[in-house]
């Protein structure tokens, strides 16, 4: 696929997933069990149409939107950009469906408004172990597509930082890293197992080290290989990162196409939206834009619009800023 199909599929792969999880949110496995989800759907959990995204789509847009200003290698003015981009999607509404965010993570808001009140970058992000929501991994995907214009630990650096715009515990910003490195494999045509194997190892030399090998022992299930061989029942699918993480690996590498990797995502009930959203972006890289049927592709509010900003993003990685 050409560098601009791929952003496309990544990114529509994120808001398809995003909006397929989004009418069941906060449901228990157990009902999702009993009454899977099988297509698009809507008037659930928010009471919006169906196609709906929300939060992890419309911040993953605000990231994509600050790469087609600056440059990933003007690492400073990029992160005020996106912090800024993530403050108008909070008061204006920018990049959301309807011209009004919601559904926004407890950790995400309080960072946002320790920006409008002039808290620093350095500073906004939340730092408690409690703070480990998915909330930056949801939104992290953009970042991937800059891997060509940096170094890999200057690409996983720049995800830590980007992360801890919001979620700034080392927990949150390694399972960016593990995500992104992921995601490379997938770039360059990898098998889905190909790229989680050498994924593992090219971020474990960045992790093996201080002061990120004391938060390793959490990503245990996912370091050893073998994610795709635990059972159902022995994921989770809340919003704690590690389980989205971890249960988006096993969608993805459990499935045979984009939406099954999706509805797999969905149908585990609990944080349905960010789980479907995050296996969705590395899906929609894999299996490619004409994977993602058409009939969700035509639901999603200003489809047209995140088509030109993938176009416009493409164009910037591409020829240059």
């Amino acid at each position: 696929m050409s560098n601009h199909s791929l952003v496309t599929a990544g990114i529509l792969g994120v808001c398809v997933g995003d909006a397929l999880g989004l009418p069941v949110q906060f449901i228990q496995r157990s009902e999702r069990e009993r009454s899977p989800i099988s297509d698009m759907i809507g008037y659930g959990t928010y009471h919006q149409p169906p196609g709906t995204w929300s939060d992890d789509a419309s911040l993953t847009l605000c990231l994509a939107d600050a790469l087609t200003e600056v440059s990933p290698s003007n690492t400073e003015k990029l992160l005020t950009t996106v912090s800024t981009n993530f403050c108008r999607w909070y008061t204006d509404g920018f990049w959301t469906p309807f011209n009004k965010a919601f559904d926004i993570g407890g950790t995400t808001e309080q960072s946002i408004n320790h920006l409008l009140n002039g808290v620093s970058l350095k500073h906004s992000g939340a730092t408690s172990e409690k703070s480990n929501g998915n909330g930056s991994l949801m939104r992290i995907l953009p970042l991937a597509f800059c891997h060509h214009l940096l170094t890999f630990p200057e690409l996983i650096k720049l995800t830590h930082l980007t992360s801890a715009i919001t979620h700034a515990h080392l927990r949150s910003q390694m399972a960016c890293g593990f995500y992104i490195s992921i995601a490379l494999g997938l770039l360059a045509g990898n098998s889905v197992k190909k790229s989680y194997l050498q994924g593992l190892e090219a971020i474990k030399k960045i992790y093996n080290k201080p002061p990120y090998v004391v938060e390793l022992q959490h990503f245990s299930r996912i370091t050893t290989g073998k994610i795709e061989q635990l059972s159902i029942n022995d994921l989770s699918s809340s919003g704690y990162v590690i389980h989205t993480l971890e249960a988006s690996l096993w969608c993805l590498i459990n499935s045979q196409n984009y939406a099954e990797a999706v509805l797999k995502a969905v149908n585990l009930g609990d944080d349905t939206d960010t789980t479907a959203a995050v296996t969705g972006g590395l899906a929609g890289i894999y299996y490619g834009l004409e994977s993602i049927p058409q009939h969700w592709l035509e639901q999603l509010p200003r489809q047209q619009d995140i088509i030109k900003l993938t176009q416009d993003l493409s164009t910037k990685l591409t020829q240059g800023y």
